[in-house]
């Protein structure tokens, strides 16, 4: 769900993952059109490290 709000609004994305600050720059950078493709690509990338740290986290508590 997080991947398609990533591809429409990417700066909601930053919210759903708690860095609203880099929200407000993807924001900023979404009103242009030309800024678009690097919000999405930038706001998919965050989604996917985002999904890294909870795995790692996940690992290392069960240990």
């Amino acid at each position: 769900m997080r991947l398609l709000i990533a591809l429409i609004f990417p700066w909601l994305t930053f919210f759903t993952i708690g860095r609203p600050i880099a929200g407000v720059m993807c924001l900023l950078l979404q009103i242009t059109l030309i800024g678009w493709l690097p919000a999405t690509i930038w706001a998919v990338y965050a989604l996917s490290q985002y999904k890294t740290d909870k795995k790692i986290q996940k690992a290392f508590s069960g240990r």
